[in-house]
């Protein structure tokens, strides 16, 4: 039998240990017995550990006294891998990856990696919502911002929380071929690849800042108005500044051209009306300042993976 190691630690999200966990527990329905999966749960001690919604899990194991393979290793995350520190775990970390075949993180675990020193240029992905925040606060690490589940030789990672579903069925098909993680996605009714990445989930746009500078009004008067024509001399324009000078003030405070936040906030208003109306692509189209429907559908394709109709039909 393969161990798959997931360690706990306190306010770890029970959904990305039960989502992997669900994943091997079905394989082994197709599985024969020398082949099948183990989870092995593992703390810093045998008391039951508390997940973020509650629930307590009580380990199978401490770490000092686990004494098993390490097939697989995955880390869970919550807002204990984020906001907390666990020095007895980023020390079993570091000493237990080497004998792992293939380790990784689900969501915001890759917090917990990066913290025992285990992501200094490998390629990772995590939550959309803290991507920003993990290339931050550790700059040596790769952070990709859109891909669901990521892969680096032995090292995978997965995105939010539903997306350790994936990383299980990718490690399914690594180890045992597509066929078997396609049966255990029809039994858990979800699909061996989803359709675009993690960011149709996530708004291009921070939210814009309220205040006096000229850029901030700038953008306050585009998102009033989008149904209207811009570019980068009208914006100027309205700034008082130069084309130059308003460029390259713009892009230093939002790290986005004029025209791409232009483009940003046109797909994020597009999504709002196809997710909350009934509108017809045409109306959603002109309202948000696009050409016409074909060039909506070729923005979404290239800013989200999928086109506004697909958009529609996930979240409307």
């Amino acid at each position: 039998m393969k161990n798959v190691i997931m360690p706990l630690f306190e306010n770890f999200m029970l959904l990305d240990f039960a989502g992997p966990a669900e994943v091997f527990a079905l394989a082994n329905r197709f599985l024969p017995d020398t082949e099948r999966y183990k989870v092995v749960t593992l703390a810093a001690s045998s008391n039951a550990v508390s997940s973020s919604n509650g629930v307590r899990v009580v380990p199978d194991s401490s770490f000092d006294q686990f004494q098993g393979n390490y097939d697989v290793l995955l880390v869970p995350g919550g807002p204990g891998a984020y906001n907390q520190h666990h020095p007895e775990l980023y020390q079993w970390l570091t000493a237990s990856v080497c004998k792992a075949g293939l380790y990784g993180s689900v969501c915001t675990g890759a917090f917990i990696l990066a913290k025992a020193g285990l992501l200094n240029d490998r390629k990772v992905t995590t939550h959309w919502n803290y991507t920003k925040r993990l290339a931050t606060e550790f700059p040596q690490v790769l952070v990709e911002t859109d891909q669901v589940v990521v892969q680096d030789s032995a090292l995978v990672t997965s995105g939010g929380i539903t997306t350790g579903i994936d990383l299980a069925l990718s490690i399914l098909e690594r180890h045992h071929g597509r066929a078997l993680a396609v049966n255990v996605a029809k039994v858990l009714l979800v699909v061996m690849r989803r359709q675009g990445g993690q960011v149709q989930f996530s708004p291009l746009l921070a939210e814009v800042a309220r205040d006096s500078s000229a850029v901030s009004q700038v953008q306050q008067f585009v998102l009033a108005h989008l149904n209207e024509k811009f570019t980068v001399e009208r914006m100027a324009a309205l700034a008082n500044m130069s084309v130059r000078n308003f460029s390259r003030l713009f892009q230093q405070e939002t790290q986005l051209t004029p025209m791409t936040f232009v483009q940003h906030a046109r797909v994020d208003q597009a999504r709002k009306l196809l997710e909350n109306s009934s509108l017809p692509m045409k109306t959603v189209a002109f309202d948000c300042g696009f050409g016409c429907v074909r060039q909506m559908s070729n923005l979404f394709q290239t800013k989200l993976g999928l086109s506004p109709g697909q958009y529609r039909q996930q979240f409307g």
